[in-house]
C-alpha cells in the first residue's frame, strides 16, 4: 500500500469515528493527513468513496458527495450532444457553431456537454456511459436519469438518425445491447439507470403530428423548444425563420399530446429593450396561447464568429451588460407563476468565448441578492423545491403543515390543473402534479373526448434509490405523497366528467 492509499484510508477511519462529520472537518482532516504523508495534493472525494463499502459510503455520502444541488431534484441529469447538423432555415444571427466548422448548431464547441460530446465523438452510448461514470465517482445516485439530447434542432436530424441516437442512449442506461429500441425501452423499466425523462431540442416551426408522435414513440416527455421572442418584427431581425404563430401552434401540439414544455427565450435581442423585453414575458405567462410550463432565459451573448459579432464590431448593436441583465432577469423573476420552473437564467458558455454580453457564470446569486434586498422572492418552482430550500436554507419543514394546493389555468385552448404539496410557512413545494383537459385537437389515436392527462408527476427531494427508504431531511420521495395526487386528479376528471385518464411516463417509471 502506497502512500496516497494510506492516507485515504486514514482519511476514512478518522470520518468514521466522529459523532457529527461535516465538511468543514472534512478539509482539515484531508489538510491534516495529506501533510503528514506529505501528499502533493488532496485526495479527491470520489477517491475516498472508492474504497468504502456500502455502509460506509451511506455514512459519509452526505459530507463527500459533491454538487449536491445536481440531484436535489430527485432526478440526475445526463446529456447527450448530437453530431453537428444545420438547421433547416439557415442560421439567426446570434448562432454560433454550425456543421461547416464541425461545432453542433448553437454550441460553440466548449460547454460542457459539448466538449464531452466531442470527446466521444458524438456517440450517445459513450457519452451517456461517460457522464454516468463522472456521476458515480462524485458520489451521485443514477438510478432515476432525466436524459437531455442537445446539439441543436433534433427533429431536423434524418429519422433513422434520430431512432439511433436514443436507441444508444437507453443501451447506455441498460448497460447492454438491445436489437431495437421496443427492446431497450422494456429492458429499461427495471433497468439500473432508469430514464424517467427524455428531453429534446427543437424549434416551433419543426413541430406537426407525425414529428410529434415519432418522438412520443421514441419515449420522448418534454421538448425544449426555441420560442426567443415572441414579437415578430425581433424574430424577423434575428432571422428565425418563423414567426409567433409556429411558436402558438407548437404549444396546443406539445400540450395535446402530453409532453412538456421548456420555452427558451433571449432577452436582449436586436430590436429589443428592457421594457419590450419585460413586456414579452408578461405576454408569455398572461396570454392563454403561450404559458409553458418550463423556462431556460438566455440573455443574447455576442459570439465571434456570428453576423450578430460583425453588427457588434460595425456599431449597430448594443448588448446588454451583466449588470443589466441582473436586472432585468430581477424583474423576470417577478412575473413567474407558481407553476413554473426556471432552468436556466445563462447559458453554460465559457467566459472567454463571450465578445460581449452577459458572461457572469453566477448571475443567478446576483438576481437573488437583488430580490431579497427589495423584499421580494421568485415563485418559481426551482426556488421553492424542498431540497433547495432545506439545503440552501437550513429550513425546518413541518409535516403537519404540508398541504394539498390546487391552481387551475387556461392553456393553449385546453385547461390546466396544477396540484401540489407545499408546507406554506417556508413556501416549500414537496411535489406537483400537471394535469391537463385537452383543447378540441386530438392528436394522440389512444385519446379522445373522454380522455384527461397527467402530463407530469414529480415528488422533490435528494435523489434517492427506489428500493432502500432511508431516513434524511432532504429526501421526500416514496411517501405517498405522489399517490395522493394522483388520486386527486383521478377525482378531478370524475368530476369534470372524463371517463379515462391518461398518465404520461417516462421509459423508466412504466414498470
Amino acid at each position: 500500500m502506497n502512500d496516497r492509499d494510506k492516507a485515504l484510508v486514514e482519511i476514512k477511519e478518522r470520518l468514521l469515528i466522529l459523532e457529527e462529520p461535516n465538511r468543514k472537518i472534512l478539509g482539515q482532516v484531508k489538510r491534516n493527513i495529506a501533510k503528514k504523508y506529505k501528499l502533493k495534493d488532496f485526495p479527491k472525494n470520489s477517491e475516498i468513496l472508492a474504497i468504502c463499502d456500502t455502509e460506509e459510503r451511506e455514512l459519509l455520502l452526505p459530507i463527500l458527495i459533491k454538487r449536491i444541488v445536481r440531484t436535489l431534484s430527485g432526478v440526475a441529469i445526463v446529456a447527450a450532444m448530437t453530431r453537428p447538423w444545420e438547421c433547416p432555415h439557415g442560421k439567426c444571427i446570434m448562432c454560433p457553431g454550425g456543421p461547416e466548422i464541425d461545432k453542433p448548431q448553437s454550441y460553440t464547441g466548449y460547454e460542457p456537454t459539448a466538449m464531452r460530446g466531442i470527446r466521444n465523438n458524438f456517440d450517445p452510448y459513450l457519452q451517456v456511459t461517460d457522464r454516468i461514470k463522472q456521476l458515480e465517482s462524485i458520489g451521485h445516485s443514477t438510478e432515476k436519469i432525466d436524459a437531455i439530447i442537445m446539439g441543436g434542432t433534433f427533429t431536423n436530424q434524418p429519422v433513422e438518425y434520430q431512432l439511433w441516437f436514443i436507441h444508444r442512449m437507453f443501451d447506455a442506461f441498460n448497460e447492454i445491447d438491445s436489437k431495437d429500441i421496443q427492446e431497450a425501452h422494456k429492458i429499461n423499466e427495471t433497468a439500473v439507470h432508469r430514464c424517467i425523462g427524455l428531453t429534446a431540442e427543437t424549434r416551433p416551426d419543426q413541430i406537426n403530428h407525425e414529428k410529434i408522435n415519432r418522438l412520443i414513440e421514441y419515449g420522448v416527455t418534454r421538448l425544449e423548444v426555441g420560442v426567443q421572442s415572441v414579437f415578430d418584427d425581433i424574430l424577423e431581425k434575428m432571422q428565425r425563420g418563423h414567426g409567433v404563430k409556429e411558436t402558438i401552434a407548437a404549444f396546443q401540439f406539445i400540450k395535446d399530446t402530453g409532453l412538456k414544455i421548456t420555452a427558451h427565450m433571449m432577452p436582449g435581442l436586436p430590436g429589443s429593450t428592457f421594457e419590450r423585453d419585460i413586456e414579452s414575458f408578461e405576454i408569455l405567462f398572461n396570454d392563454s396561447r403561450f404559458r409553458p410550463d418550463e423556462l431556460k432565459i438566455y440573455p443574447t451573448m455576442v459570439i465571434p464568429g456570428t453576423k450578430l459579432f460583425q453588427d457588434f464590431q460595425n456599431g449597430e448593436y448594443e448588448p446588454l451588460t451583466n449588470e443589466s441583465a441582473t436586472n432585468l432577469i430581477a424583474k423576470i423573476k417577478e412575473l413567474i407563476p407558481p407553476y413554473v420552473r426556471i432552468k436556466r437564467v445563462l447559458r453554460d458558455i465559457p467566459a472567454h468565448q463571450i465578445a460581449a454580453g452577459p458572461n457572469k457564470s453566477d448571475l443567478r446569486l446576483d438576481v437573488q441578492a437583488i430580490l431579497e434586498k427589495q423584499g421580494k422572492k421568485c415563485q418559481c418552482i426551482r426556488c421553492r423545491e424542498v431540497g433547495h430550500i432545506i439545503y440552501k436554507k437550513g429550513t425546518k419543514i413541518d409535516q403537519s403543515k404540508i398541504d394539498l394546493i390546487e391552481r387551475s389555468y387556461e392553456a393553449s385552448e385546453g385547461v390546466e390543473h396544477f396540484l401540489s404539496f407545499e408546507e406554506t410557512e417556508s413556501d416549500a413545494l414537496i411535489g406537483f402534479l400537471r394535469l391537463r383537459e385537452l383543447s378540441d385537437n386530438i392528436i394522440r389515436p389512444e385519446f379522445d373526448k373522454s380522455t384527461i392527462i397527467v402530463r407530469e408527476l414529480h415528488v422533490y427531494g435528494e435523489l434517492r434509490g427506489l428500493q432502500a427508504l432511508k431516513s434524511g431531511s432532504l429526501q421526500w420521495q416514496h411517501r405517498g405523497y405522489g399517490k395522493e395526487l394522483l388520486s386527486r386528479a383521478e377525482e378531478i376528471g370524475k368530476e369534470k366528467d372524463y371517463s379515462k385518464i391518461s398518465v404520461i411516463s417516462g421509459v423508466g417509471v412504466r414498470e
